[in-house]
């Protein structure tokens, strides 16, 4: 699907000091736009990246019918432009469009329109150490009546921004043990704008506290964990990586998921289970826990060097210690870039 596209006049990529791209701040000339009204998809264009207008009365600033997704495009060494998983970020996109009562957006809009935007912005994506294109679609309800139902209307926008690190520093986090991210039953499997607002107070308790994330768990008895912030976690217990197993109130991360099929590829011994924060404690106190980590399409693999807790503060070794998510980090990022063999069909080139 070819869509149509209004240039910018001027590109302000010149303004842009690549060797400082804080996460999520700069975003590139274009941005691509699409409506769905009277039962369809409509008005899918590429247009420059600006404000839009809406009315206060927009439905989704009343009922937070929002989702969005997150995914990354690099240059190879033939500055070919690649996309990692796009398939896999359109898949999840809409199981959580189905979850939040909003519509299925199809692949010639979400697909097609992205290839076609960050072909037109290959310019802004950045090739150092750690860098990427970070590609955020988001789609939300723009009924402009006040009323607790789905809205018939809806806008998808996709944004692109050149990005580096997301945490800059090795993790502190905290067990959380009072407040809960998601319920059994609710929205923790969908990329919600609502999972991410509601989080943000106990995360800013924690951040008063000195520490940088919370770990999560789960809202019944706060002792199953199951994610770290903005990212699935993961743990290698001697030599065993062990993380979460997937339930309705866990996000089923695209990072989450290539680290467990390249671990087993490698021959690693993999379990997905429960994990309570007492075995946690067990396994540290027996010296089992040799690396922790975060892991997701914003974070890569966000080392976790101190947990937290309300009978414990946990002090994990040395990261120069860690050699799985080392080198599960420098191979993920070659593979991205294109200097590994692509045996599992993630990439897409443009």
């Amino acid at each position: 699907m070819s869509i149509k596209t209004t240039l910018v006049a001027s590109s302000r990529i010149n303004q842009v000091d690549f060797n400082n791209i804080p996460f999520g701040v700069i975003f590139s000339d274009h941005m691509l736009v699409a409506d769905f009204k009277e039962g369809s998809w409509q008005n899918a264009e590429i247009i420059p990246f600006g404000n839009i207008s809406v009315s206060p009365s927009l439905s989704v600033f009343h009922h937070a019918q929002a989702i969005f997704e997150g995914m990354k495009a690099f240059k190879n060494n033939q500055s070919e432009v690649i996309l990692f998983r796009i398939e896999d970020n359109f898949k999840r996109m809409n199981i959580s469009a189905e979850r939040m009562c909003m519509p299925q957006i199809p692949e010639d809009i979400f697909i097609d329109g992205i290839k076609q935007l960050v072909k037109l912005d290959r310019n802004w994506i950045p090739t150092a150490e750690g860098q990427a294109l970070y590609i955020r679609p988001v789609m939300f309800s723009t009924d402009t009546a006040i009323g607790v139902k789905p809205s018939e209307n809806y806008k998808l926008i996709v944004l692109t921004m050149p990005t580096g690190a997301y945490y800059t520093e090795p993790l502190k986090v905290w067990v959380e043990t009072k407040y809960s991210r998601s319920a059994l039953g609710g929205t923790g499997y969908a990329k919600a704008a609502g999972n991410y607002g509601g989080a943000m107070y106990p995360s800013k308790l924690a951040l008063q506290n000195g520490y940088h994330q919370l770990l999560w768990t789960d809202a019944v008895n706060n002792e199953d964990i199951e994610e770290s912030g903005s990212m699935n976690v993961m743990f290698m217990f001697n030599d065993v990586l062990v993380t979460p197993e997937l339930k309705t109130s866990i996000l089923a991360g695209i990072t989450r998921d290539s680290i467990l099929k390249i671990a087993r590829d490698w021959g690693v011994k993999v379990e997905e289970r429960k994990i309570t924060v007492s075995e946690l404690i067990e396994k540290y106190r027996a010296g089992i826990i040799k690396e922790a980590f975060g892991v997701g399409t914003a974070a890569n693999i966000a080392q976790i060097t101190t947990i937290g807790h309300p009978d414990i503060i946990m002090t994990l070794p040395a990261i120069q210690e860690r050699t799985f998510s080392t080198k599960m980090y420098n191979y993920l990022f070659d593979l991205k870039k294109g200097l590994q063999t692509d045996k599992y069909g993630w990439l897409t080139k443009l």
